[in-house]
């Protein structure tokens, strides 16, 4: 159930609603918008009753919320959610593009590329320190050390940095070198994850699993957002299908429903959704003619040496013309590609450091 307070519903009365529903063991969401107040009431809803709401002071009315994703459906949030990481806003008119190598495989590797891609146009810097791999004798990842080597890349750049998490006794390291964390496919149903990552005040990108359906995607944001952390983003990063001609079926679909079904931003995956970099290009335009607020693009030097997922990394004058394409998609459905700001601040090991 959602409460919509009036739009001069004073503070107090907002406390009062809020501190109502917990008596009657409902959790409360207060969301904020520019006209109206709106409580999201979640959880044990057997004791709440709806005709106390509506009597009381700054009520405006109350609405049973049919979906079963309470606080990730628009009946909660009619808004778009907007996310700001650095000066970087995700779910706004611009287009965030995000590349950068699968793997962090070596200091210089790492800087070379994120000059490269924020040369090209790119204004997230994106990097695997845990990578999870089909094999357990594949390049794994080179953990802290590598998000020390992205840490730096940011520090050099400006280039805020998304990096994947695999457990939940690492949510708490990582959290402290990311400006985004990013949920696996492989991770999406690893509930104790959701919730650790929930209790964190990072941005969170949740993969859609292989075989997850988009109901089951957004139940899984929910257990996010459910824990109070409301910077969450969706990533349609492709499907396993009978379909063998490439690595995944990329749901293209998925981009205007979840946007139908949610407020979250939503991000496209062609890297991991094609499998092929010869494909990407088409499906990065394909991805934000259809709405993406984002993609989110695997690029390497040298696909040809990478330690994972050459096949589908974009060199870097590849990428280069990619950006020069993409803008003028962009603009020919009324958006744009989003620039780095010139200035921002952002927190490096607990340090605030002023990059021009």
């Amino acid at each position: 159930m959602i409460v919509v307070m009036k739009s001069d519903a004073t503070a107090a009365e907002i406390a009062a609603v809020i501190s109502k529903a917990e008596q009657m063991g409902a959790s409360t969401h207060p969301i904020y918008g520019a006209d109206h107040t709106v409580i999201a009431l979640v959880g044990d809803m057997t004791r709440v009753e709806r005709s106390v709401f509506d009597a009381m002071a700054g009520v405006l009315k109350t609405v049973r919320i049919q979906e079963p994703y309470k606080l990730a459906g628009r009946t909660s949030h009619p808004h778009q959610t907007v996310i700001d990481v650095g000066g970087v806003k995700i779910g706004g008119q611009d287009v965030v593009v995000m590349a950068g190598p699968c793997s962090v495989e070596s200091r210089e590797q790492i800087l070379e590329v994120a000059h490269m891609v924020k040369e090209a146009g790119a204004t997230v810097l994106r990097g695997g320190a845990f990578k999870p791999r089909t094999s357990p004798y594949s390049f794994q990842g080179l953990g802290e050390k590598g998000l020390q080597y992205l840490a730096e890349a940011r520090e050099q750049t400006g280039l805020p940095i998304i990096t994947e998490v695999m457990r939940e006794e690492q949510v708490q390291m990582v959290a402290e070198y990311a400006d985004i964390l990013q949920i696996g496919a492989r991770n999406m149903q690893n509930y104790g994850l959701l919730q650790a990552v929930g209790k964190v005040q990072k941005p969170v990108m949740l993969k859609r699993g292989i075989s997850g359906e988009i109901k089951e995607l957004l139940m899984c944001a929910e257990y996010i957002l459910s824990n109070g952390n409301y910077n969450v983003m969706l990533c349609e990063r492709g499907i396993r299908t009978y379909e063998t001609a490439t690595r995944n079926t990329f749901d293209l679909n998925a981009i205007p429903v979840l946007h139908r079904a949610s407020h979250l931003p939503v991000v496209a995956d062609p890297s991991h959704g094609t499998g092929d970099w010869e494909l990407i290009p088409d499906m990065s335009k394909a991805a934000v003619a259809a709405g993406a607020d984002a993609l989110i693009v695997e690029v390497h030097q040298n696909p040809d040496n990478a330690l994972s997922d050459g096949d589908q990394s974009l060199k870097p004058e590849r990428f280069a013309q990619l950006m020069a394409d993409l803008r003028r998609v962009a603009a020919a459905v009324d958006r744009s590609i989003a620039t780095l700001p010139t200035e921002r601040e952002t927190s490096v090991n607990g340090r605030v450091a002023a990059l021009a």
